[in-house]
């Protein structure tokens, strides 16, 4: 029997994932039973697309403990697998549009070899949506577009995940960093109080001695 190039191709892509799963597994028996990579997250959490020959997997935003929403102007951390069964490609940016001002990438880009995962998958998020336009409530939906270099661009409907259960063990985006000064400015125009005024001592006057009456003689 023969197989199409599209089965194999597809074969292949099953087979780098399977495999793309057993790496946090490995990796959790090395650091001991206690490792955050052995909690198990449900991959049926996260959304996932399949643009070219790119498959994109569990991709979520990791939000705020339950109850708990992260503020608008804050960061916030985006979790993905990544896997390229063809020609090397690249990821060239992530936006939000409306939900986030910019969206941070690993040396400002991501590189696909062929046939090899990447997993940007935590527990400190690689992919950051910095200063946030809005509050992000977990059990929220959010609108991400991915583009890549050979691929093209995809979008895709993002749910944003409560930092609870299985998701506890993942890290929060750090804080953004801000530019503005930590002293406050002196107001222009406004002089400094002085201790004591600076004015200069008026000089006492010397008192004119009064002349002696001479005496005649007689």
């Amino acid at each position: 029997m023969v197989r199409s190039s599209r089965g194999g191709r597809f074969s292949r892509r099953i087979l780098i994932a399977a495999a793309a799963a057993l790496i946090p597994l490995v990796a959790g028996c090395e650091a001991g039973f206690n490792a955050p990579t052995l909690q198990w997250h449900q991959p049926t959490d996260g959304t996932g697309k399949t643009v070219g020959n790119i498959t994109i997997s569990n991709v979520f935003v990791l939000g705020a403990p339950i109850g708990a929403v992260i503020p608008r102007g804050h960061n916030a951390g985006l979790f993905l697998g990544l896997v390229n069964v063809g020609a090397p490609d690249r990821l060239l940016s992530v936006t939000a549009p409306g939900v986030a001002s910019s969206v941070l990438l690993p040396g400002n880009q991501v590189v696909l070899p062929e046939n090899k995962p990447v997993l940007l998958t935590g527990p400190q998020p690689r992919v950051i949506l910095e200063h946030l336009l809005r509050p992000l409530t977990g059990g929220s939906v959010i609108t991400v577009t991915l583009t890549f270099a050979n691929a093209g661009s995809v979008t895709l409907q993002v749910p944003v995940m409560p930092r609870a259960q299985y998701y506890s063990t993942l890290l929060p985006a750090p804080s953004p960093t801000s530019s503005a000064s930590s002293v406050s400015p002196k107001p222009s125009g406004s002089a400094s109080p002085s201790s004591s005024p600076s004015s200069t001592p008026t000089p006492t006057p010397t008192p004119t001695p009064t002349p002696t009456p001479s005496r005649k003689k007689h």
